[in-house]
């Protein structure tokens, strides 16, 4: 079988962010690419270790009619939240006796820095708007944005969990390549529990500017939301019931 080889006019680095090895071959990487490598491995760094702005969160939110509340896992700084990802998954008992008071919803929408604080930043107030507008239109109540400092995935359960929320959006920033350090990933579940498996989870990522859009995966969100409802469950089992056929 023949392959087609590229046309000598077409430029890859055009059509993709992933690091190329084309050009001549020697021993060492040339001093522009090692610049490169530089600037991305510094852009990877900040993204993991920078705070994320929370006024200038809760400011987005509010000027689009959002109400914010803040909440911390249990690890108390970014070196904690680095070495022990354990604590940036546990929700702290007086943080849940915090969110137990807030009024019941049927979906808890959570804002967290998670790896790239520049991600949540750049995407997250964007995305959870659209999300909140498309849930209101379905008729569905959804909570205050839980902004959620040194947050790992699974904290969204707790936060739910401590609402009273049947369903979880988890959005947050997603771990930096060397080709994006600003990607949200967003993580959905059904009838969260403090202890629930990846296994049991949804996720949409590589929303950002060069990726999927806020607004389109707000309508994946959307969808995946209504399925999870109508079924009651959600990530590898929603799937499973998905492939079985209509009652």
């Amino acid at each position: 079988m023949s392959v087609s080889k590229p046309s000598k006019g077409l430029d890859l680095a055009a059509i993709t962010q992933a690091r190329l090895t084309t050009g001549a071959r020697g021993r060492a990487l040339t001093t522009r690419e090692m610049l490169h490598f530089a600037l991305d491995h510094a852009r990877a760094r900040d993204a993991v270790l920078s705070d994320l702005d929370m006024p200038a969160c809760a400011d987005a939110l509010s000027r689009a009619g959002l109400e914010t509340q803040l909440s911390a896992s249990a690890a108390g700084d970014r070196r904690a939240f680095v070495q022990r990802p354990d604590l940036g998954r546990r929700l702290p008992q007086d943080q849940a006796d915090t969110l137990a008071a807030l009024p019941p919803c049927d979906v808890a929408l959570v804002l967290g820095d998670g790896l790239s604080a520049i991600a949540a930043q750049l995407n997250g107030p964007g995305f959870l708007i659209a999300l909140a507008a498309r849930l209101a239109a379905q008729g569905l109540t959804t909570s205050p944005v839980i902004l959620a400092r040194q947050a790992r995935v699974a904290l969204g359960d707790g936060i739910a969990h401590a609402m009273g929320a049947q369903t979880v959006v988890m959005a947050l920033g997603e771990r930096p390549g060397l080709s994006a350090a600003d990607s949200l990933g967003v993580y959905i579940t059904q009838a969260p529990q403090p202890k629930t498996p990846d296994s049991a989870r949804n996720c949409i990522s590589n929303i950002r500017e060069a990726g999927l859009s806020v607004q389109d995966a707000a309508a994946e969100a959307e969808a995946l939301i209504l399925r999870m409802r109508r079924f009651g469950l959600s990530g590898v089992a929603l799937a499973q019931r998905q492939a079985l056929p209509e009652d």
